[in-house]
């Protein structure tokens, strides 16, 4: 029987390496409730589920020069008298604890990200901002308090920038008194069988619109003067051994249009901006991509190893891209091609068995190799079947800090599986 319903209490604190003002700021500005919203908790605003109402009050006190603490407090209410007050109880105070961990996690390291680069904010042009990483570098970055202009398809509205990469057009004008480009867009090489079609939409998408983009910077003497136009590790091809930026590019189509893809951006490089490469490894995130697709699959205790489970998985947290690609917008050091992957490459074996024990479910049922070939072709055998073991020999060099550079720490991170303290109501949470 369902008895009275009464408040209950939720609190959460952290210190931060920041002053309360620096903290204020950032909670306050565009792009903070996108950063602090957890992938699995779309619901992360007025109700965190169905006929559970919460109200959320965040409080920041100075510590004293340079630190500050969070607090988050939270009230909702729950059922109570019998066995759903225990089940309730558990659910939603497990629920906050998750919530507020992770929110906690990424509010620490922007700051600290920012905090890194105190000058004055940018301007900033993106093209493919509604991505993947497109959304996620265009919230850290207004968070943080540059601001963000997306170049998009179509008619451009208030603070955009209009585009046709494949039919030539971009008027280089509204790009003068921008700093930098951060050039995402391009065929996504995931969807669908490779067509003769299809190859030439990902190889004329990349070359095409970054010559575009590099032709139209080259063209303005007051323009951005640095250009983060992004690879892939694609570049490496199928490898056994480990490799970074020095290595040679592999054979095969995918390493061909790496090595077209950077070097349509010549006509910029040749007017002197600093271009930077980032060639970017699996992006791990339960908003898109790989993880999005296998999650559901391990939490249903099928998943398993893809073919002999050997091929290297250059990994690297979605979180980690973002801040990779904010140090190269802000860091002199950074040009020419730099790896974005998580320092701790693993095989296919080892990423699936980690899977599966963040998620405490048995991963051994594997998708044999001839499966792949046989539903997915050429694309499965490319992105499923081959692999390699990538470095971010350029980003360690440059002391760059990777927030997860463990995969168990980015997928606990990612799925909200953090190690936990169960709370027992007001005043009791995190620290």
């Amino acid at each position: 029987m369902t008895g009275p319903r009464r408040d209950q209490g939720f609190t959460a604190r952290i210190e931060l390496p920041v002053p309360a003002e620096a903290v204020r700021a950032w909670l306050a500005r565009p792009g903070a409730t996108e950063r602090l919203a957890p992938p699995w908790e779309p619901a992360a605003g007025p109700t965190l589920g169905k006929d559970l109402p919460w109200r959320h009050e965040a409080r920041v006190v100075a510590l004293g020069p340079g630190r500050s603490v969070l607090e988050d407090e939270v009230e909702y209410r729950r059922a109570s008298g019998g066995l759903g007050r225990w089940l309730g109880a558990a659910s939603m105070e497990d629920r906050l604890q998750r919530l507020f961990t992770y929110r906690h996690a990424v509010l620490v390291d922007d700051l600290s990200r920012h905090a890194l680069y105190p000058g004055r904010p940018l301007r900033v042009a993106i093209t493919g901002a509604s991505g993947l990483i497109g959304r996620a570098l265009s919230a850290m970055l207004s968070a943080g308090g540059h601001e963000v202009i997306a170049v998009v398809r179509g008619v451009a509205g208030a603070g955009q920038i209009a585009w046709d990469p494949l039919a030539g057009t971009l008027t280089p004008d509204p790009l003068r008194g921008v700093d930098a480009v951060v050039h995402l867009a391009g065929e996504n090489i995931g969807e669908g069988r490779w067509s003769e079609e299809k190859r030439r939409r990902i190889l004329d998408s990349r070359v095409a619109g970054t010559r575009l983009i590099a032709t139209a910077l080259a063209s303005l003497s007051d323009g951005p003067r640095t250009l983060v136009s992004a690879s892939a590790i694609g570049w490496y091809g199928d490898r056994t051994a480990p490799v970074d930026e020095s290595s040679a590019r592999g054979e095969g189509f995918l390493p061909d249009v790496c090595e077209a893809w950077e070097r349509a951006a010549d006509p910029a490089r040749a007017a002197g901006l600093r271009v930077v490469h980032p060639r970017i490894g699996i992006v791990l995130s339960l908003a898109g991509g790989a993880l999005a697709q296998l999650a559901p699959v391990f939490a249903a205790g099928a998943g398993g190893r893809v073919g002999d489970g050997g091929q290297g998985m250059s990994w690297i947290a979605l979180d980690d891209v973002v801040a990779a690609l904010h140090a190269q917008l802000l860091s002199p050091a950074l040009e020419g091609p730099v790896n974005l992957t998580a320092p701790a490459p693993v095989d296919n074996a080892a990423f699936a068995r980690t899977l599966g024990e963040v998620l405490h479910r048995p991963s051994f049922l594997p998708l044999p190799g001839a499966a792949v070939k046989l539903l997915l072709g050429e694309r499965g055998s490319r992105l499923l079947l081959d692999g390699a073991f990538v470095q971010p020999a350029r980003l360690v060099a440059v002391g760059h800090r990777f927030a997860y550079p463990e995969l168990g720490g980015a997928l606990r991170h990612l799925l909200g599986r953090q190690a936990q303290r169960r709370g027992r109501g007001r005043g009791d949470g995190v620290a």
